[in-house]
C-alpha cells in the first residue's frame, strides 16, 4: 500500500509534501508529482501537506481516482525523483481556489 497523488495536482505541481518525505519516494514531470509505490512506507506526512488535497491512500481511494493507483506506479518509473521544494506552476494558486471552491 502507498499514497497516491491524483489529478487535482496536475498544473499545480506544489512541492510542501515533497519536503517531508522521509524516503525520497516522489518524482515529477512538466505537470504533477507522483508516488513511487515501491519506496512510500505509509507514513502520510505528504498528504496534510498538499494545498490541493491531491494526496490518498491508496487503500482509501475515491472510486472516481482509483486510476492513479496504477497511474503513480508508471509515470514514478519513468519520471525522476524530487526531493526539495520547487515554485508551483504559473497559475496553480488560482486552480488551487478553484478546486476549494
Amino acid at each position: 500500500m502507498a499514497y497516491v497523488v491524483t489529478d487535482s495536482c496536475r498544473g499545480c505541481r506544489y512541492t510542501e509534501c515533497v519536503t517531508v518525505c522521509p524516503v525520497e519516494c516522489f518524482h515529477l514531470d512538466a505537470q504533477m508529482t507522483y508516488i513511487d509505490p515501491e519506496n512510500c512506507i505509509d507514513c502520510g506526512g505528504c498528504a496534510p501537506m498538499c494545498p490541493v488535497s491531491a494526496i490518498h491512500p491508496s487503500w482509501q481511494m475515491p472510486a472516481d481516482k482509483i486510476e492513479w493507483v496504477a497511474i503513480n506506479r508508471l509515470r514514478a518509473a519513468e519520471t525522476p525523483v524530487v526531493n526539495a521544494k520547487l515554485p508551483p506552476l504559473p497559475g496553480a494558486d488560482e486552480q488551487a481556489k478553484g478546486l476549494a471552491s
